[in-house]
């Protein structure tokens, strides 16, 4: 049995299993930011015997833990390189600590290349390859798996869809109707490129997840509050607006909410056509909390808006599907991980 650990920027969850896509117990909890990692290093600290009293494993059975952090991670010193959540982990030495704490051996890897692992192997992404993972939540983030393995690069990770570049219009206005946005412009204009002084870049992740849907609906209703009423009434007042009273909203038809999803939706289709310019993935597998928005809100449109924007000669080469695996992917791919590497230090 393998102990599997997933640090998150908003959970923390420890699970138990053999590592073939099944888990004996689980233990969850919601992260503290403002405790930092040392308030995460106790709660793990506590969820390890606490998991394993509630699933009846001893400790006797364990052979090793894997570890999928929320960020990325240095292979070659098993230390965690930056938290873009919580800060104070930057060059934290993780999976020696968890070894310390458990006596186990452990290995360290970043969350989204875990949770693509377990994709690949027991979910939506089964006997397929290439898989490229990408979970939307509180941030963006990639993992690539190719014949069953994860890609790590040069051993700093790869796939980091959420830091690819997108061009965003200084002062955009978007449109007032659902699907409309970013009419203002330049590469929608049809300009042959971007003019620097009405433009700037930022990573993926600030445009299309969840954190900036909730961020761009706050900004467009304070800007025209007669516009979001009906989004700052349905959340409780508009510093309470997320991204779940975005999807919300949407659904029932309000122009405001399904202007701010759809032009994150638009960013996201962006960087997922450079994705299969680059790699041509059999098949996008797409999991987090944004995801859950479910088939209309979210994957239809995203479907629709990536056919329209990819590389033409790759059009019929890939799929863009859901998680299979539910809110337990990074934890199933976390003892995957130890199960497949710990194993072969051990023979």
């Amino acid at each position: 049995m393998y102990l599997g650990i997933e640090i998150g920027g908003t959970k923390l969850q420890i699970g138990v299993g053999p590592g073939d896509g099944t888990l004996a117990g689980l233990w969850r909890q919601s992260v503290d930011v403002a405790a930092g990692p040392e308030g995460i290093r106790q709660q793990i600290t506590a969820g390890v015997p606490a998991l394993l009293a509630r699933s009846g494993v001893g400790r006797s059975q364990l052979r090793g833990v894997g570890i999928g952090f929320g960020g990325p991670v240095d292979d070659s010193t098993r230390t965690i390189i930056k938290s873009h959540q919580i800060e104070g982990w930057d060059g934290f030495p993780l999976a020696d600590w968890i070894t310390e704490i458990t006596e186990l051996p452990s290995v360290l890897a970043n969350d989204a290349d875990v949770a693509g692992l377990a994709e690949a192997l027991f979910g939506a992404g089964k006997g397929l390859s290439p898989i490229f993972y990408i979970t939307v939540g509180s941030g963006i983030g990639g993992g690539l798996i190719i014949h069953g393995e994860i890609h790590r690069g040069a051993g700093r990770g790869a796939a980091e869809i959420g830091h690819l570049r997108a061009t965003v219009a200084s002062g955009e206005k978007m449109g007032t109707g659902t699907g409309q946005w970013l009419e203002s412009a330049a590469f929608l204009r049809g300009w042959p490129e971007p003019v620097p002084i009405f433009s700037r870049h930022v990573p993926l992740e600030e445009v299309s997840s969840g954190w900036a849907i909730q961020e761009k609906a706050r900004e467009e209703t304070r800007s025209d509050p007669a516009r979001g009423a009906y989004l700052a009434q349905l959340a409780g007042g508009i510093e309470c607006i997320t991204a779940v009273d975005v999807a919300r909203a949407a659904a029932e038809g309000d122009p405001l909410a399904g202007a701010v999803l759809s032009r994150a939706l638009t960013y996201l289709a962006e960087g997922i056509c450079q994705v299969i310019a680059l790699i041509c993935p059999r098949r996008i597998v797409i999991g987090g909390g944004v995801s859950l928005m479910g088939e209309t809100l979210f994957f239809q449109p995203l479907r629709q808006l990536a056919a329209e924007r990819v590389f033409k000669p790759f059009g019929n080469c890939y799929e863009i599907v859901p998680s299979a695996l539910g809110e337990e992917v990074v934890v199933y791919g976390a003892v995957a991980l130890a199960r497949r590497t710990i194993a072969g230090w051990v023979k």
